[in-house]
């Protein structure tokens, strides 16, 4: 038997690549107008009618050129994210905070990876601004960082985790050096002396980081020994290569302090490799809570970042700049947290 008209008017308009607003009306016997009105959820649209365009969407799976939408007017509803590394666990849960929230603001996000590399920045840069996002949040690298200036992004932006030497842009992150100092001192005070430190090299924060820890052996009369600090690559093998190199001295640290979770991994693998305990041979501290930090033993000790606050903070600023691009520019710091566990328990008298 013959299909009958309007199943094979439906079947021939799923076979095209993409139904359109056209297709979509003629499914539903009614104007192009009337379906963006029913799309745009305006009034004056009769219940009877606007059922049938949003059957004809279903049965054809349209999907409305957001980018075309948003040329007329003027208006995106998708904003930007630049991070540094996503396989770091710091940036994937910003990463999601930031989902969670623009999707309850009605936006979505563009998320982009630059392996803290300045020339794939720029390709993201230029490429959020060619996609005409509403706005964009980044860490940016220490370059683009030591440069910064709003007008040459171009779009609302947010910066975070990094700080800019612009002050007319909006910026969430932690006091790095005061939260550095307060994990050197929970060592110092636990009796650790020869602290070694891996420290993210392509960013301020491990600059500041280190600084934290050297403010803290000076507040005590020690000297922060040059040989057993490291700047490296922030990924797992790159802190294991330094924390070997640092277990290998003839004279040894009895603590390493790493800059980010990644080198407190690879850092946790040296140690492991050396076939030496935690804490009695070397203790082991480090920044940002990870789902595997307390499952090891001993547990690790680190600084937890607010990372829900930090991504959703710079959401909202950033829906704020959109709205209003006048607006004073904000910087908020915000509090992270000391989580001491076993792994820089208080160093026995005889080590």
């Amino acid at each position: 038997m013959e299909p009958q008209k309007p199943v094979r008017k439906l079947q021939a308009l799923k076979e095209q690549t993409m139904a359109g607003l056209k297709e979509v009306a003629e499914l539903a016997g009614v104007s192009t107008a009337t379906v963006s009105r029913v799309l745009g959820n305006k009034p004056h649209v009769r219940p009877e009618v606007r059922e049938k365009v949003l059957q004809a969407v279903q049965q054809l799976e349209y999907r409305p050129n957001l980018v075309a939408r948003s040329l007329r007017s003027q208006q995106s509803s998708t904003i930007g994210l630049i991070v540094s590394d996503i396989r770091n666990p710091f940036f994937t849960a910003i990463s999601r905070a930031v989902e969670d929230y623009a999707h309850e603001q009605g936006f979505s996000v563009f998320l982009c990876n630059t392996d803290e590399n300045p020339d794939k920045e720029l390709i993201y840069l230029n490429l959020m601004r060619d996609e005409n996002v509403a706005g964009v949040i980044f860490s940016p690298t220490r370059q683009t960082a030591q440069k910064f200036t709003a007008r040459q992004i171009g779009i609302p932006t947010v910066i975070i985790d990094r700080e800019v030497a612009a002050n007319q842009v909006d910026v969430v992150l932690i006091n790095n050096i005061a939260a550095a100092c307060q994990l050197a001192e929970h060592l110092i005070t636990n009796g650790y002396r020869r602290i070694g430190g891996l420290f993210g090299e392509a960013s301020t924060t491990g600059r500041q980081r280190r600084q934290g820890l050297e403010e803290a052996l000076e507040s005590h009369g020690l000297l922060p020994v040059p040989e057993l600090i490291r700047y490296v690559a922030p990924k797992i093998q790159a802190g294991q290569a330094a924390a070997l190199e640092l277990l290998a001295h003839a004279d040894p640290p009895d603590a390493l302090f790493t800059s980010n979770s990644l080198l407190t991994a690879g850092a946790l693998l040296a140690i492991q490799q050396k076939g030496l305990s935690i804490p009695g041979d070397v203790a082991l501290v480090g920044f940002d809570e990870t789902s595997w930090s307390t499952l090891v033993q001993p547990p690790i000790t680190l600084i937890a970042q607010p990372t829900e606050e930090i991504g959703r903070t710079a959401t909202d600023l950033l829906l704020k700049r959109i709205e209003d691009p006048q607006r004073a520019a904000r910087t908020v710091i915000l509090q992270a947290q000391l989580m001491a566990r076993g792994s820089s328990a208080p160093r026995h008298p005889n080590n």
